[in-house]
């Protein structure tokens, strides 16, 4: 217990307010040791109660946690100016009549978020001979703020693209499930910006961040990205979700591949152990022959018999004479060529018909690597703050690409228009949580049909998102009840999986495709080239001879 005194007489208005500052900033230090704090005020001082509630709400003193009781003999039309604090806060004020023989005290509660002059509810009275009885059916110092008793409007932040969504049909499910569970109403309110905020370089904040700070919304409908500088200024609910960000790039169109004739119907292992075995087989080949018969003969050059596996596995005839063991490997050769043959075939009829789509941005590293390339970041966004803050790594790198144009930042409304032309261009690609990027794809899918973005394989940057409401504001605990009861019967998922169609068709598009049409010299200039590589060097080599006997005739 402490007893704390301000003393009125014969001092300055400035002296008062000062005396006042001290106070209050031994009772918040008493608060924040206590583990249960009750706060009464007595005072008959209308400047007082005034200087009170005004040092009370600019130096936080109080928080839900700590009671306040305010004991007066002023009448209830005096008291105007501790409206916003006891409508805010947990308290309740005390007003004694002791004009009468018997004293009569009366118990008043302030309903939050009424306006100034609103008449408070009364909720117990004290007298002499009866004592303490209660006039309804709430206890003292109610919870007023667990359901609102008389359904208050209330300003919500929330940025255009919310509006737009609404107004296209969408339903702001959370919210109504917020506003039906705390009984208010709502109204919304868009920042100027319309960005979610970030800190200026006054110390004020932008978009949905500034209008909670400065008290024009009681809490944002938008979940935010929680940051160490963000919770200085706000309060977080519970985590809705944890959300990584990802690259939003446009697809390449369907590209042929005049290569695959040979890489893709056999590995290249396969490729290299065909060649292996031709050339083993005629050193063995030698071997056995040294070992059966001590003849040289045509038939048992290495060289010759490399040639005529080669001529087999081309699907030549070949005629094999001499030993039983020659025959023997020819013949286990024949079979190993006829499997291999058809099978390189059949796979080459189907990769005849695939079409590579190209995919190239899947990490950072991609996107650093390809200078032509602008990225595009959600501005005022947690992830922005972190890459202008960071001093070295990757992210790093990708800060210092803004001096040369490598960086854009836009609002999340201006994102959906930009993914419709710069970064369906090619040249441009977006960087965002997971959320917002498939709010973009689902969008796209839902208007063309088709999906004409990928998102990569990295992921980049975890954030935790959460509703922010008002520092110290008893409303914030009430939402992060509710969003944890949202949370864990899965309701949130599923509101964002009906606010997001269609995206999960193309959650992992293919990088190849195929298509029935006639072949074309697209489809074959490979095999072409081969041939033609094999006759210009035959003719290279030709000529090298020829040359070659003239000057050193034999």
């Amino acid at each position: 217990m402490a007893l704390l005194e301000v003393v009125l007489d014969d001092q300055n208005n400035i002296v008062v307010q000062a005396n006042l500052s001290q106070v209050v900033d031994k009772v918040r230090q008493l608060r924040q040791v206590s583990w249960c704090v009750t706060v009464v005020v007595l005072s008959d001082d209308p400047a007082f109660l005034a200087a009170f509630a005004e040092w009370s709400l600019k130096g936080r003193l109080l928080v839900w946690s700590t009671r306040l009781l305010v004991v007066t003999r002023l009448p209830l039309p005096e008291l105007h100016h501790l409206h916003k604090l006891l409508s805010m806060t947990n308290s309740m004020l005390f007003v004694v009549d002791d004009t009468l023989e018997d004293t009569r005290c009366s118990v008043f509660i302030h309903l939050p978020y009424t306006i100034s002059g609103t008449k408070a509810m009364k909720v117990a009275s004290w007298t002499t001979h009866q004592g303490l009885a209660l006039t309804t059916h709430l206890p003292l110092f109610p919870d007023k703020f667990y359901k609102f008793l008389h359904k208050p409007t209330l300003s919500v932040a929330v940025d255009q693209n919310h509006i737009r969504e609404t107004e296209g049909g969408t339903k702001d499910d959370m919210l109504n499930f917020l506003a039906q569970a705390i009984n208010f109403t709502y109204k919304y309110v868009v920042p100027p910006d319309n960005s979610f905020g970030s800190k200026q370089t006054d110390g004020s904040w932008s978009g949905l961040m500034g209008m909670v700070v400065r008290e024009e919304a009681e809490f944002s409908a938008d979940p935010l990205s929680l940051s160490i500088a963000r919770a200085e200024v706000v309060d977080f609910t519970m985590p809705l979700t944890i959300q990584y960000s990802r690259i939003l790039a446009s697809r390449g169109l369907p590209e042929i591949d005049p290569w695959g004739f040979l890489f893709t119907p056999l590995a290249p292992l396969v490729w290299v152990a065909i060649l292996a075995t031709m050339l083993m087989l005629p050193v063995v080949m030698f071997l056995l022959s040294s070992s059966f018969s001590r003849n040289d003969s045509k038939e048992d050059n290495w060289i010759s018999t490399f040639f005529s596996l080669f001529r087999i596995l081309l699907q030549q005839d070949y005629m094999v004479s001499g030993w039983w063991w020659r025959r023997l490997v020819f013949a286990v050769w024949m079979l190993m060529s006829l499997v291999l043959v058809k099978s390189y075939a059949g796979t080459l009829m189907s990769v005849l018909a695939v079409r590579h789509i190209e995919q190239p941005y899947q990490t950072l590293r991609d996107l650093l690597d390809s200078p032509s390339t602008t990225m595009i970041w959600h501005r005022g966004s947690k992830n922005v703050e972190y890459i202008k803050s960071v001093e070295s790594g990757i992210y790093r790198e990708v800060a210092e690409t803004e001096s040369r144009g490598g960086i854009k930042y836009q609002t999340l409304f201006e994102f959906f228009h930009s993914a419709d032309t710069l970064v369906r261009r090619g040249d441009h690609v977006l960087i965002d949580i997971e959320i917002i990027i498939s709010m973009i794809v689902s969008r796209d899918v839902s208007k063309t049909g088709r999906c004409d973005f990928y998102l990569s394989r990295e992921r980049l940057l975890p954030s935790v998102l959460a509703l922010i409401g008002q520092k110290n504001s008893p409303l914030v605990p009430v939402i992060s009840r509710m969003v944890m009861s949202i949370t864990e019967a899965g309701l949130y998922y599923q509101w964002i999986k009906q606010r997001i169609p269609n995206f999960t068709t193309c959650s992992f598009p293919p990088t190849k495709i195929t298509v029935s049409t006639s072949l074309s010299v697209d489809n074959l200039w490979g095999m072409f080239v081969l041939p033609v590589t094999g006759l210009t060097l035959s003719a290279l080599i030709f000529c090298l001879e020829i040359i070659t006997h003239r000057i050193f005739p034999v």
